[in-house]
């Protein structure tokens, strides 16, 4: 969905990285982790959400951080309801969460891609308890069994 170049992303540095969604989903049963839902607001509302999550879109903190956007990450922005978060907010979550919590930062996204991008991007920012998992919301999906 977005412009994101992960490609040049090691499979050492993405070890590094990623967390299985099972391992997730026990680091946050045993209260270690939160995760993070980085997707765009309309996604979440036209695809669902994991229980529990805290939702921060990536596109949005990109914006606030001053990098600069791409065609598509712009049209993604665009293209839903922006939401009320501000670099003070942004700022004070992430630091709720991962510092006065001391939780593992669990970055979901619709399949894995843009959560290793925002999980790279938190560690150059200090956080180096932010991990993505591996998979997203999609390989959630796969876990559920229907009714």
């Amino acid at each position: 969905m977005s412009g994101l170049d992960i490609s040049h992303f090691t499979d050492a540095q993405r070890r590094q990285l990623e967390i299985s969604l099972p391992s997730a989903m026990e680091l946050v049963q045993l209260g270690l982790g939160t995760m993070v839902d980085i997707r765009q607001g309309f996604e979440i509302e036209m695809k669902g959400a994991i229980p529990g999550t805290v939702h921060i879109p990536l596109f949005e903190v990109k914006k606030l951080l001053g990098d600069r956007l791409t065609d598509n990450e712009q049209e993604v922005l665009d293209t839903g309801t922006p939401s009320d978060i501000d670099i003070k907010g942004l700022i004070t979550t992430i630091n709720r969460l991962h510092h006065a919590r001391d939780h593992l930062l669990l970055l979901t996204c619709n399949s894995g891609r843009r959560s290793l991008y925002a999980a790279d991007l938190l560690r150059s920012l200090g956080y180096p308890k932010a991990l993505s998992v591996a998979g997203g919301f999609q390989a959630w999906k796969k876990l559920q069994i229907p009714a």
